[in-house]
């Protein structure tokens, strides 16, 4: 059993919940912050390099983002939902940005490719999370 379901069924907080939405969210987010910090260490090591500055940019960013999402998203003592809710927003867009600009080098690389993957699934899981709130 996932860890992240673990926590939520033994936490004090509404245990009984299904927490289906939020587990897909910060499982989503976490694999696309490994996803976006494994494909910019990638792309630092293709030949082009100096053409992919912007693609190394964003998944930093996206992975950042994604991170801090998944942990504010396992927080439910005492829930900031406006603050939540800028971080899904936060979240979906980095994705949205990070995924777009590797889409465009996913043809000749396949890191990116599965990069611009993780990126939809984490947006989708956040705009899922941020429809519930």
């Amino acid at each position: 059993m996932a860890y992240i379901k673990q926590m939520f069924e033994t936490h004090p907080v509404n245990p009984s919940s299904d927490h289906a939405v939020n587990i897909e969210c910060i499982t989503a987010c976490y694999a696309c912050a490994e996803a976006c910090n494994a494909c910019a260490d990638a792309c630092l090591g293709e030949k082009n390099v100096a053409e992919l500055v912007q693609c190394i940019r964003d998944c930093n960013d996206c992975a950042d983002v994604c991170l801090v999402t998944a942990r504010i998203i396992s927080r439910f003592t005492r829930t900031d939902f406006k603050l939540a809710g800028a971080q899904l927003r936060a979240c979906i867009q980095a994705c949205q940005s990070c995924g777009a600009v590797c889409e465009k080098h996913g043809q000749h690389m396949e890191h990116c490719r599965v990069c611009a993957e993780a990126c939809r699934r984490c947006a989708k899981a956040c705009e899922a999370l941020l429809a519930e709130k």
